[in-house]
């Protein structure tokens, strides 16, 4: 009864930063744009004739024939809050700290379930810093790269459950490896990793035992049919287009555009990533500018991560002796994600983007974890007292939730400036097409989104489609942008009413002297300095 509301004090803490964060962020409006416009597009999609069966567009292939991620269950996931929040850009943001959370407290029914009061603490510390690292930012935007982070944890708290006898959590964890490889390719080869290793270890388990308990086979015939369901979407689309997106992401990692960084680059990157000198300095140190967070993500020093991984190895070669195996197969789970980690970075090509292995930091947090219960249980064996751990952890955990706290005290909607750009022009836009500008029929009208963007190649034209969409009018894009949009919002340009043009900065002077162009919105986001600065 006590683990069970320490439990829930715990869950408490880790929730109280994003609630922070929301409450904060309620009352800025945010105009999503770019990529998270795209994802409003497909989360508003679902439950439709156009529910998506892939996941968003991304570097892959060549545009516009590009390929997309793997699936869609984020779309699926973020949809009820959506709704429930009236289908606003708000409700997204809530929708993806629900995740997020949703994510944390399972991870602390797992360490519960398989480590008593002082694992419950360690998990809940081990949390506290990971949320508060990544930051309010990053944990409310439902950016696909971000929106996986915390229930990467959930993969790999499981996977080591599994591999200590807790065969009922095969299921949450494919459940969650399957949301990590479906909404951002680079965590595919270690969700299936981490399934494989669990999976294994239920049939070693069985051979070595010549023993098939109808439990675990109940827990295994579960855990695949969830599989099997969470992955049916994109399977669908493979079999109904021609090529399907499986083909495309198939042929594009066998066949990089570009040659892959290689292993110096994938080790370094990943040890850049054991650098908790860097964590600790940067999370205490850190200011509310998220391009500063990003820096911070973007990995510290390989070498002092070197130390770290060393010194990690050292104490899981001292777990070979320990008598309790739970801190030796964690080790284990933090070894196996640490080599697909690396085999997975040295085979990135074109630029290692910070985004593409923020879950390494992850895997160190846990190879941490395991390092201390090891060194714990050392200490242990020479003392006639446990350690007095408890108070240790919750000081860590508490310490964590304070800076998270202040963090989110000071959120920003992502690409404020470009969302407060859009913003401006979106209403302006939607009432002179219901006043019959330049040949509109207001929402009886069809309506092409083009820009001619100077600066961000596009970004406001995704999110203006989507606001006006919000609108109630039609309005889409050339098939140029088929996929970016889905190809139902295609427009025929046969069929156009009109069509509404996003320009930027030296485009706008060449587009008001179109004879045929009506300015219907006009804004102008930099401030005197910034104007002096653009003229010199």
């Amino acid at each position: 009864m006590i683990d069970r509301r320490l439990g829930w004090v715990l869950r408490g803490l880790l929730a109280l930063p994003l609630l922070i964060a929301l409450i904060v962020l309620c009352a800025k409006h945010w105009t999503p744009v770019l990529d998270l416009a795209m994802t409003e597009l497909r989360v508003r999609d679902v439950g439709g004739r156009h529910t998506p069966l892939i996941g968003l567009p991304g570097r892959i292939g060549t545009f516009p024939n590009q390929g997309s991620h793997p699936g869609p269950l984020s779309f699926y996931l973020l949809a009820p809050v959506y709704r429930l929040f009236g289908s606003t850009s708000f409700g997204l943001e809530v929708a993806t700290a629900v995740i997020n959370v949703a994510a944390a407290w399972t991870a602390i029914w797992i360490a519960r379930r398989r480590g008593g009061r002082r694992l419950l603490v360690a998990v809940g510390a081990m949390l506290a810093v990971t949320t508060a690292w990544f930051g309010a930012s990053v944990l409310t935007q439902p950016w696909n790269p971000y929106l996986p982070l915390v229930s990467f944890v959930v993969v790999l708290l499981a996977a080591w459950a599994v591999l200590d006898g807790d065969h009922v959590m095969l299921v949450p964890l494919v459940v969650a490896a399957t949301l990590c490889a479906q909404t951002h390719v680079p965590y595919l080869t270690l969700a299936v990793s981490m399934c494989v290793v669990a999976f294994a270890a239920v049939g070693w388990r069985w051979w070595s035992t010549k023993v098939v308990a109808r439990p675990e086979v109940r827990s295994v015939l579960i855990a695949v049919a969830v599989a099997v369901l969470l992955w049916l979407p994109p399977l669908i689309d493979q079999l109904r287009n021609t090529p399907g997106n499986i083909s495309m992401l198939r042929h594009h990692f066998l066949n990089p555009p570009e040659a892959p960084t290689g292993f110096g680059t994938g080790i370094r990157t990943i040890l850049a990533h054991f650098d908790l000198w860097h964590l600790m300095v940067r999370l205490f140190g850190r200011s509310g500018d998220y391009f500063a967070l990003v820096a911070d993500l973007d990995g510290g020093s390989w070498k002092r991560g070197l130390v770290v991984v060393v010194v990690w190895l050292t104490l899981a070669a001292v777990a070979l002796r320990m008598p309790d195996r739970r801190p030796l197969r964690m080790h284990l789970v933090a070894a196996v994600a640490t080599v697909v980690a690396v085999l997975s970075a040295e085979r990135i090509f074109g630029k290692v983007w910070y985004y593409l292995t923020l879950w390494a930091w992850v895997i160190a947090l846990l190879a941490v974890l395991a390092s201390l219960w090891t060194a714990v249980q050392l200490i242990d064996r020479h003392r006639r007292q446990p350690l007095p751990l408890l108070a240790a952890g919750m000081a860590v955990m508490l310490i964590a939730v304070g800076l998270f706290s202040i963090d989110a005290l000071r959120v920003e909607p992502p690409e404020a400036r470009l969302s407060h750009g859009l913003a401006a022009v979106v209403g302006p836009t939607a009432a002179a097409l219901d006043a019959g500008v330049a040949g509109a029929r207001g929402h009886d009208g069809t309506y092409v989104v083009l820009w001619a963007d100077a600066y961000y190649f596009g970004s406001q034209g995704y999110g203006l489609i989507s606001e006006l969409e919000r609108r109630g009018f039609h309005a889409g894009a050339t098939i140029t942008y088929r996929v970016p949009v889905t190809n139902h919002r295609v427009v025929d340009l046969e069929q156009v009413t009109a069509e509404v043009v996003l320009v930027t900065g030296v485009n706008i002077p060449i587009w008001r002297a179109k004879p045929a162009a009506v300015q219907a919105a006009d804004f102008e986001p930099r401030n005197a300095a910034e104007l002096a600065e653009f003229e010199r």
